[in-house]
């Protein structure tokens, strides 16, 4: 069994820093405008059938100042906590991984999203983001149960979270509006017993 490599560490009391050997996640800095608007440019085209319609706004800075502030509500608040995927040691920012609708009460769980820059998809590093986050998520956030909505021809992200460890549970009709278009989904969970690195390993 493939023990991943976790680490929590804070900058700050309330700024997560999560860490494998090659791969970094943390929350959004505004001095990471450049790359964010670089490699989401120039993967428009890859990343907009996988996502809701992008504003005219979405690709400036005050937009993007906009979303490190909400970020930074949301995880305080305990919402959300909203990541950038960086590469070690050049911190190159690769992609996102996004730990959202975090439920507490009898629920206890979680949604995921995430997206990659165009160059460095199909490359692994999305997975070894969810082996980082996955027992972040059941060791620091203390939840039970992660899920995760797909669009059932996004075949890519479909064998990502299979081999993440998540179960297929069954189709959301019309589920988000994605591109402009309300889209069905496959709705994936994953429990801490699923696969091979649902348990926190601290260092």
């Amino acid at each position: 069994m493939t023990r991943s490599i976790f680490r929590f560490l804070s900058r700050q009391p309330d700024t997560p820093l999560l860490y494998g050997e090659q791969h970094l996640l943390r929350l959004a800095h505004h001095s990471d405008y450049r790359q964010w608007f670089s490699i989401r440019s120039e993967s428009r085209a890859f990343l907009q059938p996988w996502e809701p319609t992008w504003r005219e706004d979405e690709l400036s800075e005050v937009s993007f100042r906009a979303r490190v502030h909400r970020g930074i509500e949301e995880y305080r608040a305990g919402y959300a906590v909203p990541l950038l995927l960086f590469s070690r040691p050049d911190m190159r920012l690769l992609g996102g991984l996004t730990i959202g609708y975090i439920r507490r009460g009898a629920a206890q769980s979680c949604m995921i999203g995430y997206w990659m820059g165009e160059r460095h998809a199909g490359q692994g590093h999305m997975l070894a983001a969810l082996k980082i986050a996955i027992p972040y998520i059941y060791g620091q956030l203390q939840l039970h149960r992660i899920e995760a909505a797909c669009i059932p021809d996004n075949w890519k992200s479909v064998r990502l979270l299979e081999k993440a460890g998540f179960e297929r549970e069954g189709l959301l009709r019309r589920y988000l509006k994605i591109n402009g278009e309300w889209r069905d989904h496959i709705m994936f969970s994953r429990l801490p017993d699923d696969g091979e690195f649902g348990k926190m390993t601290r260092q």
